[in-house]
């Protein structure tokens, strides 16, 4: 009887034997979605330009690397609460008309550029206290809104190509690089920038910047780099843009795009010396050159048209420290998104100067001996004359 109930059970638990291991082996086959690119045990995940419009199914929760980038993602929120080691996540260029809700507090880098997104509020940047980069460049922006002491580990902010008047108030406080460049900036409102100590570049070229008031960059301590080209400063209005010209002449700061100066480049007193403030049109020679001349040479245009021909895109692969002070170009780097542009010309730290010395000509050897031989010549018939004169005047007495 015994041996009759034992055949009769194993028969019986060999189909959910494989019923299990069916089900596992689907499982496993299925940790890297179909359409997608996984490496580093599945955690490293490339789905961009897929195509798509939901998030892929099958996706590891404990993946580090998400790239969504370059698809037709409308919705996110909600989708990606769960995938708490999530650390960069890319849904850059995609149909997103807002930030996504309920995104992992455990991530470090987000980058979201080329979508539709007009405002951030509040809520979407609160408990992201591990966030170290964010990138939402190349959107629709007009309005962001931090609250005070979040984002406290955010390093790199990329808020270029975008429609904001106003540079950002309350901004994280140990933000080093902020970029906003190519918008529509008008003013920086008093204080705006005054707890951003430890901010070394600060990009805000291109945009709609006139005047800014006497002390818009007096408390940033940490400034290294600041471009200022690409705006339509009020150069003849010289009682109010004073001020902005003697800051540039006391910082430490590199100052690229100088407003009213014929250099490309100003500020770093203790590399420089003088500069000649040009209040006219910035690539004119300076007055009385001739350029007709064969040796002369053109004096270096001003960066203030198009010397940056793309924004700091946020990118920590890049190494965000190397600024040269001299060399072959001007080259600015941020952590973001490829950045590395050059100006078109060869920069100088040298202090130009007006002084101009009286030119000299060469006397040829055959010129030389001409002249020497007319002097002693007309020597010769003085003292001829002169020995005349003094006889004839003997005879007469």
């Amino acid at each position: 009887m015994e041996r009759i109930r034992t055949a009769n059970t194993i028969p019986a638990s060999m189909p959910a034997n494989l019923l299990l291991l069916l089900l596992f082996g689907v499982h496993v086959g299925a940790i890297c979605p179909p359409m997608c690119a996984c490496s580093r045990g599945h955690r490293v995940v490339d789905c961009s330009a897929r195509g798509l419009g939901i998030l892929p199914d099958s996706l590891q929760h404990n993946i580090h690397f998400l790239n969504l980038s370059h698809n037709r993602l409308q919705d996110l929120d909600g989708f990606l609460v769960h995938f708490d080691h999530l650390r960069t996540l890319d849904i850059s260029y995609n149909y997103l008309n807002h930030f996504p809700v309920g995104l992992p507090r455990s991530l470090w880098d987000v980058r979201a550029s080329g979508n539709y997104i007009r405002q951030l509020v509040k809520n979407d940047t609160a408990y992201h206290w591990n966030l170290q980069s964010l990138d939402l460049s190349h959107n629709q922006l007009e309005r962001v809104v931090f609250i005070n002491n979040t984002l406290s580990s955010l390093q790199a902010l990329n808020l270029s190509y975008n429609k904001f008047w106003t540079v950002p108030t309350n901004m994280p406080y140990n933000l080093e690089i902020v970029d906003l460049s190519h918008n529509f900036l008008l003013q920086i409102l008093p204080g705006s920038l005054d707890r951003l100590l430890r901010l070394s570049r600060f990009y805000l070229h291109g945009n709609r910047f006139t005047l800014l008031s006497e002390d818009t960059f007096s408390r940033l301590e940490g400034l290294q780099l600041l471009t200022l080209g690409d705006n339509p400063w009020a150069c003849e209005d010289e009682e109010n843009i004073n001020h902005l010209m003697t800051w540039m002449q006391q910082t430490h700061a590199k100052v690229l795009g100088c407003p009213c100066y014929t250099r490309p480049t100003c500020g770093e007193v203790h590399l420089s010396t003088s500069r000649t403030w040009h209040s006219a049109a910035f690539t004119e020679p300076p007055l009385g050159a001739d350029s007709r001349n064969p040796g002369y040479q053109a004096p270096m245009q001003a960066v203030t048209s198009g010397y940056m021909s793309k924004s700091a895109l946020l990118n920590v692969h890049h190494n965000p420290s190397d600024i040269n002070a001299t060399g072959a170009g001007e080259q600015a780097l941020t952590m973001g998104g490829g950045f590395l542009t050059s100006t078109p010309h060869t920069l100088s730290t040298h202090a130009s100067t007006t002084i101009r010395t009286r030119s000299t000509k060469k006397v040829l050897p055959g010129r030389a001996q001409s002249t020497s031989h007319q002097i002693h010549k007309s020597i010769s018939e003085n003292a001829i004359l002169s020995l005349l004169c003094t006889a004839m005047i003997i005879n007469a007495l």
